[in-house]
């Protein structure tokens, strides 16, 4: 299981929110900084959110993640704001990322994921994020009438293998992961599975990996101590 370091970005600053509340954010400094910070502690795989991207659509942190990936030599994955294959390209050849994750478009334009599977083949992810049931969009703004699991399901169809999932009313919280959703995603789906939202302990990552979970994001807990990276890194591959 890859433990993956979360980093994500607001107007230029690494920050944390708490259920995906823009207006609940902690300012943890500068991207690149933390990012190093996540590699030199062992880290072999950063996981970056443009949250501005998310809510806007607008990719207007490119330099940020631009310094962050000079600044480390592991792979890096970035989701937020990706609606083209114009989108895509500028991620993964004028950034050179390892893997974009998308979101919103996964449920609104399937064709575009479909497109952009066969390019780049292993390097994108659909990023499933749920709301009480159901698939939340555009930064958790809006909620569609359709399961995480059918979704999952719909990017199995068109060449997806891995999949972030998301539990909202987690995320940021601390309080545990969503295990009874991620072992269904799990089972239902024959996906990578990666896990996020609510890992606060050592004893929550170990319940993700007893799920099966190809991954899992680690974000608040690590700026807060709750969780050591190094102790995370020894349930990792």
């Amino acid at each position: 299981m890859t433990i993956y370091p979360a980093i994500d970005i607001k107007n230029g600053r690494c920050v944390r929110l708490e259920k995906g509340d823009m207006q609940k954010a902690t300012d943890y400094g500068e991207p690149a900084i933390m990012a190093k910070k996540w590699q030199d502690a062992g880290a072999k795989f950063l996981h970056v959110v443009d949250l501005d991207a998310a809510f806007a659509g607008e990719f207007s942190n490119f330099k940020t993640v631009e310094k962050i990936l000079e600044a480390v030599r592991i792979p890096v994955q970035l989701g937020g704001g990706i609606r083209s294959m114009a989108d895509v390209d500028a991620r993964l050849i004028g950034l050179k990322l390892a893997r974009v994750v998308i979101g919103t478009a996964a449920f609104e334009n399937p064709e575009l994921v479909r497109q952009a599977a066969a390019k780049y083949p292993g390097r994108i992810a659909a990023g499933i994020d749920a709301k009480e049931g159901k698939v939340a969009l555009k930064g958790w703004v809006d909620v569609a009438d359709v399961s995480p699991v059918a979704l999952a399901l719909r990017m199995k169809e068109i060449g997806i293998d891995t999949v972030i999932y998301t539990d909202i009313a987690k995320d940021g919280m601390l309080t545990g992961p969503n295990i009874k959703v991620t072992r269904e995603m799990i089972e239902k789906t024959g996906l990578h599975i990666i896990a996020s939202g609510g890992i606060g302990s050592i004893e929550d990552i170990a319940a993700v990996k007893a799920a099966g979970a190809a991954g899992v994001i680690v974000g608040r807990a690590l700026y807060t101590g709750n969780v050591e990276l190094k102790a995370a890194l020894e349930y990792g591959d």
